[in-house]
């Protein structure tokens, strides 16, 4: 007798089943852009914001996690939710000569807390901003993006300097998330739900 809500294994399936439910051909793990924006107290040229549309290589759509709480209860523990957490988001950027990038999070950074004198911006609201990354479908139009609210980097990563190495220099930048919202995209094979 088989269980009760059991689901039984569906009959042999072909590549063009497959192929059916794969819509737009998937998403595409390099097509994307990030925007960035920094508070008005560490706001960099027109250039830098530009240029950050094409110079940030690498990013990540976030995590969503939901913690548990574990109520324990006659040796056996019960599992209810808790409270939502957000990870860092961290960055990948390419160096370019005139290290515009680089410069203008170190200049963030230094609002929260200057090297020289250990001092800097007290309130929140004046050393956070929004970010923004866009996953792109394959005709530029945008499939799902994702706000990251009131961000500030927390550490601008070493630039490795070497004799043997060769190519373009490039640092990551991690960024503590309040928190994130995720909003359905324009596009024509774009789906999901806003989460906000």
């Amino acid at each position: 007798m088989p269980a009760r809500n059991q689901i039984n294994p569906p009959p042999l399936r072909k590549i063009t089943d497959f192929k059916s439910k794969l819509t737009g051909g998937g998403a595409r793990a390099n097509l994307f852009e990030v925007v960035l924006t920094f508070p008005d107290a560490a706001q960099p040229s027109t250039d830098v914001l530009d240029k950050s549309r094409f110079l940030v290589k690498g990013a990540n759509l976030p995590a969503s996690n939901v913690a548990q709480i574990e109520v324990p209860f006659r040796g056996r523990v019960l599992k209810v939710a808790g409270d939502r957490t957000f990870d860092s988001w961290t960055v990948t950027v390419i160096n370019d000569t005139d290290f515009s990038i680089r410069s203008a999070f170190e200049n963030w950074m230094n609002t929260i807390n200057r090297v020289s004198d250990n001092t800097g911006l007290t309130n929140p609201a004046d050393y956070q901003s929004d970010a923004y990354v866009y996953q792109l479908d394959r005709d530029g139009s945008t499939l799902r993006s994702y706000r990251f609210y009131d961000v500030f980097p927390t550490q601008v990563a070493p630039i490795e300097l070497s004799y043997d190495s060769q190519g373009i220099e490039e640092f990551t930048v991690e960024l503590q998330v309040q928190w994130w919202e995720a909003i359905k995209g324009t596009g024509t094979n774009a789906g999901g739900e806003d989460i906000n």
